[in-house]
């Protein structure tokens, strides 16, 4: 009756009926957990699930039963599915910004598994918990404080160790802030512009805020523990900042106020190395920095400052200039100690033998530190007897010891002059004994000049052929016109001086001297045949015999009548010998004066028994006028 009387009714209650089943549908395909677990604390009473209509058609279903079926499976999800987001919500209501204690179960490769308590099982992010090195803080079993912060949807709770440790430490971080006392972190990590330091939470170190000198490397300072002062803090956003720098820079102001008061000429502090370049070292007073220059670092000679001091070194330095408004500081440290120089006279006496490390090899010696602060010069020509030595690194290297003779001191230049062969026999000292003058020895040309030629006839030992010693006949313009480099040789010893380490030698002397023969078979007066070998203005060169030449003067280039003749290279003539001097091997020659010759043979021939008597008065007479001549 009911329907009879109201069949609209009727007809609108299956019509719900099926809208409801249709609006069922839809939370079912079309519900995101994940956009309803917002928490909103202001909410009086708790949200409903959002619903999506799905505007497509409905299919038709095969009957009635099956529909009301179906339309009761997605409803028990639906409802399930707003049970679990209420029971979220409310979680998060009971435990917002509120700490919790939990224990942990175990560690995933992504979570940090915690009992909190709850129907299921809190997840902390792994990377929340890791320290500088990497490693996680926590293990199973430990007791840890977290904040719940919501269901998620495929299971458990997310849970924040950063804000529970936000929410335990925050009060004391704030008065830090406000108070600008200093707190202790340790640097976690690397972050973009910065480092992470762990405060008791996590805070960001800008790089700039580190040291008061920038720094390229901070890699370098994770894992360190170092002193910080929170700048800015967001309570709201969790955000702290914190600088070192500042601590820093209110340190070296106090340090130099402090240093300032004792800071004076030649007064003498302790200080840090703190950076090295290649003219020096910046050392720390006590904050204001000095700089230690290469050469007030030592009385001997360094290379560079890393050869006596390291960066973080503690050092005694001796303030030598000090501009108070410029804040400059010149310092000193081999002013310390007193000047080796000043009494080197008296601790190397010319002769001494003294012992030194090697520091360095040049073309025309060594350097030898025999002490801090004093080095001798061993100088090439000291170094051995010998002449052939071409370079000094063939005897010493640096670093090597070597024991030398003290030859010379001079504290105004500072030099020390040192010598290695004064410890070595002098092969020259008894060279005269064992060559005197007239030995023929035998060696090989070791080198040739342009006056002579060195020949080697014993180690060390080289002796000098001049040129003119080469040969008695040829006129040698060169060395090589006889001799050839590395060609053994014999030649004679004609002299030895040891003091000056020379020794003279002649290779035409193995020959007999064609000037002796000549002089030996010849007299004034003898007409000799001659060649014309060259002619000048004052007269002609005339080989007389082989290797000895003469000179016809133009006065007597003449007939008996005295008129001139043309001498030529190249001609022949009998010429008459007026002159001789033995000691300067110089023969005077005449053509003039041949023509006199036969008078004299005439007289020689005359005087012996001859039957002719056509000698008359007047040959006597010119025979006595050139007996006087």
């Amino acid at each position: 009756m009911a329907d009879v009387l109201n069949p609209e009714r009727t007809e609108s209650t299956t019509l719900n009926t099926e809208l409801q089943t249709q609006t069922l549908d839809a939370p079912a395909d079309h519900f995101d957990p994940a956009e309803e677990l917002t928490h909103n604390p202001h909410a009086e009473t708790p949200r409903v699930p959002h619903r999506v209509v799905d505007p497509r058609p409905v299919a038709t279903h095969s009957g009635p039963e099956e529909t009301e079926l179906t339309g009761m499976e997605d409803f028990a999800a639906a409802l399930e599915s707003f049970d679990r987001e209420q029971a979220a919500e409310a979680a998060a209501q009971a435990y917002d910004d509120n700490v919790v204690t939990g224990t942990v179960i175990k560690l995933t490769d992504k979570h940090v598994v915690v009992d909190v308590g709850l129907k299921s099982e809190g997840l902390i992010p792994l990377e929340q918990v890791l320290d500088h090195a990497g490693q996680p803080k926590l293990k199973a079993g430990d007791t840890v404080e977290v904040v719940v912060e919501r269901e998620e949807a495929e299971g458990g709770f997310l849970l924040s160790y950063d804000k529970a440790q936000r929410h335990r430490v925050w009060d004391a971080i704030e008065r830090a802030a406000n108070d600008k006392t200093p707190v202790v972190g340790t640097v976690l990590g690397r972050v973009k512009g910065g480092l992470t330091v762990d405060i008791g939470i996590k805070a960001f170190l800008p790089g700039s805020q580190l040291e008061i000198r920038p720094v390229r490397n901070l890699d370098g300072y994770i894992g360190q523990q170092i002193e910080v002062r929170v700048i800015k803090l967001n309570k709201k956003r969790g955000n702290v900042v914190v600088s070192r720098k500042e601590l820093l820079e209110e340190e070296q102001t106090n340090k130099r106020s402090l240093t300032l008061e004792h800071l004076e000429e030649g007064a003498i502090l302790t200080g840090t190395v703190k950076n090295l370049t290649d003219y020096g070292a910046f050392v720390d007073l006590g904050g204001i920095d000095g700089l230690l220059h290469i050469t007030d670092m030592s009385w001997g000679r360094l290379t560079h400052p890393r050869d006596l001091v390291n960066v973080g070194d503690e050092i005694q330095v001796k303030v030598l200039k000090f501009d108070r408004e410029k804040q400059r500081v010149s310092l000193g440290f081999k002013q310390l100690t007193p000047d080796p120089w000043l009494d080197a006279v008296e601790r190397y006496p010319i002769g001494a033998r003294v012992r030194g490390r090697v520091l360095s090899v040049t073309d025309y010696g060594s350097f030898v530190e025999l002490e801090q602060g004093i080095e001798g010069l061993v100088h090439v020509s000291e170094m051995t007897w010998s002449k052939r030595m071409k370079h000094p690194s063939k005897l010493v290297k640096p670093g090597d010891e070597v024991e030398t003779v003290v030859l010379s001191v001079n504290p105004n230049d500072r030099r020390i002059s040192l010598g290695m062969k004064q410890l070595l026999e002098n092969p020259w000292e008894h060279l005269s004994e064992r060559y005197p003058a007239g030995t023929i020895v035998e060696g090989r040309v070791r080198n040739l000049t342009d006056f002579g030629a060195f020949i080697e006839i014993e180690d060390g030992i080289d002796g000098l052929v001049h040129v003119s010693n080469l040969s008695w006949t040829k006129r040698v313009k060169h060395p090589s016109e006889i001799l050839k480099k590395g060609e053994k040789v014999r030649a004679v010893v004609l002299g030895v001086e040891a003091e000056n380490r020379r020794l003279s030698l002649g290779i035409k002397q193995l020959q007999p001297d064609v000037w002796e023969t000549f002089f030996a078979q010849h007299r004034v007066g003898d007409v000799v045949k001659g060649k014309v070998l060259r002619t000048a203005q004052f007269g002609a060169f005339i080989e007389i015999a082989e290797g000895v030449e003469g000179l016809c003067h133009v006065s007597e280039a003449a007939d008996t009548a005295g008129t001139p003749i043309k001498l030529e290279a190249g001609q022949e003539h009998d010429f008459k010998i007026i002159k001789m001097n033995q000691d300067e091997k110089k023969v005077g020659l005449s053509l003039r004066a041949v023509g006199e010759e036969a008078s004299r043979a005439d007289v020689e021939a005359y005087k012996q028994p001859v039957s002719s008597s056509t000698t008359t008065l007047g040959d006597l007479v010119n025979w006595k006028r050139l007996e006087h001549e």
